[in-house]
């Protein structure tokens, strides 16, 4: 297993972790699980740029970069809801759009065929990881702001938390519509054929 490979691997591990992490009531765990997230968006910007530079495409790669994604950003926006961060009908377009996408992938593989990600799709990727980073930021500096809040500060933190969530939340669920209806339209003869 090549470099590429093994940080698609560990970032399975990390998106693990990130998701126990806000799961058990731990001191600053928002704080871990930004950080655990923060290092596994990196991986998923340098495995794609190892692949790439060092010519280790492999077909486990354009197979499992994508599905590791998915599993990462599903697992961060299921977590978010109950933090009401994320709402759940967002959450539920996010996750249904990589599962029908998984799902395409999947018929391709089993006629032959493997399905790497389009541009527009890393674009979505892009904002989904921003957006989720933003709500977890947005969680961590409340950890830390409890310990010194003053009304003004609260007031600044609820405004930066509703107007920035509000338009990041837009622009990526846009983004997840958009680039899904568009790569099941392009691969539409897949589910044409008998």
């Amino acid at each position: 297993m090549n470099i590429a490979n093994r940080l698609t691997v560990s970032r399975f591990f990390l998106s693990l972790g990130f998701v126990i992490a806000l799961s058990v009531q731990l001191p600053f765990r928002f704080t871990i699980a930004l950080f655990l997230f923060l290092l596994a968006g990196i991986t998923d910007y340098a495995d794609g740029e190892i692949a790439r530079r060092f010519h280790m495409e492999t077909d486990f790669g354009r197979l499992m970069d994508p599905l590791v994604d998915k599993i990462m950003m599903a697992a961060a926006f299921i977590c978010l809801v109950p933090l009401r961060a994320i709402p759940a009908w967002a959450a539920t377009i996010i996750v249904s759009r990589e599962f029908l996408i998984t799902g395409l992938r999947l018929l391709a593989a089993s006629k032959g065929r493997v399905l790497s990600a389009e541009k527009l799709g890393k674009h979505k990727t892009a904002w989904q990881i921003i957006t989720a980073i933003f709500f977890l930021l947005m969680l961590s500096v409340g950890e830390f702001a409890r310990l010194q809040a003053t009304p003004s500060a609260a007031l600044l933190y609820s405004r930066i938390w509703s107007w920035g969530g509000a338009f990041l939340l837009f622009v990526t669920v846009a983004l997840t519509l958009v680039s899904g209806a568009g790569y099941l339209w392009k691969n539409r003869a897949l589910i044409e054929q008998p």
